[in-house]
């Protein structure tokens, strides 16, 4: 058969076509960055942080304020003066959200967030039994709740951060420990339940994500980072060049039976000394209920204790920021990346314990001598639950906003 003598041509306007949309893309993702990272922010400012022309600013700014990403943030303008007014671009926090659930060992949290992944309203409910059909069923109770309550905004998905050994690719818990679950199909079991997007991950790789689009430090955590998550479990993520390292079974990260030197805590292993055994919110409370200084094991006892300034919850919390800095040493010789986030509740937000981290890091790591600089407490460090499951979501908005965003229907 001899082919058409347009058939080249055609495939050329094709090809041209598929790169003009490539870039176009590329346009709208550093500009929605450039205002995550700066907004409320001038058009021509955007164009001289990414690089881009004022007219691609201009459309792909058009194209992600007609999504109901954006907004013209008219009350930051600067004061008139001779010309054209600039009015700064800003994240459109009142039109779209996502949801974000967390499940603990003890609990779940549901929330909805926007998107600069602040919580416009959660809830908490703790496990009537600690099973996927119950745990999930009441995930998606909650979500319809929050999502009924809120039928002015966009929903773009619901996200599940939790612990344990998580396939985000699949959408699969492949195994949690301290829940019993092995191979549970959390997105697929909650998308048919709510009939949302879902997506899930551990918390310590969705709160990297956050970390990385919406924390304090977006420039060194994209360039490199190691998350350490220190809760019901421990756990690790870390990222180079803006990527998370999953690898191959996504079990990337896993460092519950790391030894800490000088700890005597008995693992379920059946070792002396594992981290997630020495320094998990469990763990901790276990031992301050042992030697009477709360009246049960529960960690939200032990932080009330701390709160009311009770000094021996206070010397205990600072003793295993001193731990934690242990394993901090470990991984930040390991890795060299330019930053160490650390999210902890009872640690992060306090300035003794981060104090005696950052002491301790400075002592046994042998490539930091400026700990103060290259480990960081959470951005977030009064909604990091939350925020981890949001960032699940918001990781595939903003990394492809046009898409994601179109692809869901307006509320009615």
């Amino acid at each position: 058969m001899t082919s058409s003598p347009w058939s080249g041509v055609r495939t050329r306007r094709s090809d041209l076509d598929v790169r003009r949309s490539r870039k176009a893309a590329r346009s709208v993702n550093a500009v929605l960055a450039a205002v995550l990272d700066r907004g409320p922010v001038a058009r021509s400012n955007v164009a001289r942080l990414t690089g881009l022309s004022p007219a691609s600013v201009s459309m792909a700014g058009a194209q992600l304020i007609g999504a109901g990403l954006l907004r013209e943030a008219p009350e930051a303008a600067d004061p008139p003066g001779i010309g054209r007014p600039h009015v700064p671009l800003e994240i459109d926090t009142e039109r779209i959200a996502v949801v974000g659930a967390h499940i603990a060992v003890g609990s779940i949290r549901v929330g909805l967030l926007d998107l600069r992944g602040r919580v416009i309203a959660q809830r908490r409910l703790r496990h009537r039994d600690g099973s996927p059909q119950a745990i999930l069923g009441d995930i998606a109770a909650l979500t319809r709740e929050l999502v009924a309550g809120h039928g002015d905004r966009r929903v773009l998905g619901l996200g599940v951060a939790t612990g344990g050994w998580v396939d985000p690719g699949a959408g699969v818990v492949v195994e949690h420990a301290r829940l019993g679950w092995r191979d549970v199909p959390v997105a697929s079991r909650l998308a048919t339940s709510t009939g949302m997007a879902v997506g899930v991950d551990s918390h310590a790789r969705a709160l990297l994500c956050a970390e990385r689009w919406l924390g304090s430090h977006p420039e060194r955590v994209r360039a490199s980072v190691v998350h350490l998550f220190v809760g019901g479990v421990v756990d690790v993520a870390f990222g180079v060049r803006g990527r998370v390292q999953q690898g191959p079974r996504s079990a990337a990260g896993t460092v519950s039976h790391l030894p800490v030197e000088g700890s005597t805590a008995t693992c379920p292993c059946g070792r002396v000394g594992c981290l997630e055994a020495t320094v998990s919110s469990g763990a901790v409370a276990e031992e301050a209920h042992r030697r009477g200084l709360i009246a049960s094991p529960a960690y939200d006892d032990l932080m009330a204790a701390a709160d009311r300034g009770d000094p021996e919850i206070a010397a205990m919390l600072r003793a295993r920021a001193r731990q934690v800095g242990r394993a901090s040493a470990v991984l930040l010789d390991l890795f060299d990346p330019d930053i160490l986030m650390v999210t902890a509740r009872g640690l992060a937000e306090r300035h003794d314990c981060m104090d005696q981290l950052r002491a301790e890091v400075a002592r046994r790591s042998l490539t930091r001598a400026d700990p103060g600089v290259s480990v960081a407490g959470s951005s977030f460090p009064r909604s990091y639950l939350l925020v981890a499951g949001g960032a699940v979501v918001l990781e595939r908005v903003l990394a492809a906003p046009l898409r994601v965003s179109a692809a869901v229907p307006r509320a009615s």
